[in-house]
């Protein structure tokens, strides 16, 4: 091999040594987290088998094999919002209900794309095999979700046994907050100029006093979101808590995409879990780290759940 001053360099015998062995200590490392994460699949395939009661915990990762955006980081969400990032607006910043004073077109442009996009994605197959576990549970199961998409009831999961705890793109509110009103925006249509990315007229009006109308979702510095739905999602949550607490039931949380930066999820995942004495799956391909004794699996969503399956296929 020649050098830039036209000698020639040979590596060592000693060196080529080095690199063997940093190559078989690779490959070494590589064997382990196989092994590692097939005992982690047989692990968490039996704690599904044998559990009496599932909890789904997900964050905007869920979606992402749905070809839904998560958002992540501002190079993330600028690249689903091109024309949000040449205004230089971060997420945080245009999911404001300051938008709806500021610039109304503007702000149902966002919101209004979001809802006609989670309006036309089908949910990946993930939800229908976790749907078919949890219905083989004595106890059945419960989703907690920060996603505001509305995906687990599009894949069937029944309303009553879901909380989004930051509220649904589906369901509106006065922006005066004329009154506690929420109402279901199956009819409500929002028009875009894709081109402008801007919202036509007219846009969604409050039922009750004809002032502007925006999504229930608990936005960023947001003191006008009406809560009542997600409290008395909680509260029916909590109820099916307690009742397995009371029968000291087998808890099994499966936790899907839920990142640190906003960590309602993760939280919750932990807690419940520690507080049932149970198991906590957490399937994340950035963020998978696990509280100790539990288990972590680091891939996304989709592919979690149909290595869980094929796990759960051999036992």
């Amino acid at each position: 091999m020649a050098a830039s001053d036209g000698t020639v360099w040979e590596p060592s015998w000693n060196e080529l040594g080095q690199n063997v062995n940093q190559v078989s200590a690779r490959q070494e490392i590589k064997q382990i987290m196989k092994a590692l994460d097939s005992q982690n699949l047989r692990h968490a395939a039996a704690a599904i088998q044998a559990a009496d009661a599932l909890l789904i915990t997900a964050g905007a990762g869920m979606g992402v094999d749905s070809g839904l955006p998560d958002f992540r980081g501002k190079d993330g969400f600028w690249r689903a919002y091109p024309v949000i990032a040449q205004l230089g607006l971060s997420f945080a910043e245009i999911a404001n209900p300051v938008w709806f004073k500021d610039d109304p077109q503007l702000a149902w442009a966002f919101y209004g794309h979001r809802l006609n996009l989670y309006r036309a994605t089908t949910p990946h197959e993930g939800f229908t095999k976790l749907l078919t576990w949890g219905a083989d549970k004595p106890e059945g199961c419960f989703v907690f979700t920060s996603n505001v998409d509305g995906q687990f009831q599009k894949a069937g999961f029944a309303p009553e046994r879901i909380v989004e705890c930051h509220g649904s793109i589906h369901h509106f509110q006065c922006t005066e907050t004329c009154s506690d009103a929420i109402w279901e925006a199956a009819d409500e249509h929002v028009w875009l100029d894709e081109g402008n990315f801007r919202a036509r007229t007219p846009l969604p009006r409050c039922r009750h006093c004809g002032n502007l109308a925006r999504p229930n979702i608990l936005m960023f510095g947001d003191s006008a979101w009406i809560g009542d739905r997600s409290a008395a999602q909680h509260q029916r949550f909590e109820v099916w808590m307690q009742r397995l607490e009371k029968k000291s039931a087998k808890l099994l949380v499966i936790e899907l995409g839920a990142g640190t930066a906003i960590a309602t999820v993760r939280r919750t995942s932990e807690i419940r879990a520690r507080n049932l004495n149970g198991t906590l799956i957490r399937i994340n391909p950035r963020e998978p780290e696990a509280p100790a004794g539990q288990i972590s699996l680091p891939t996304g969503a989709l592919d979690g759940i149909k290595k869980l399956a094929q796990s759960m296929d051999t036992l």
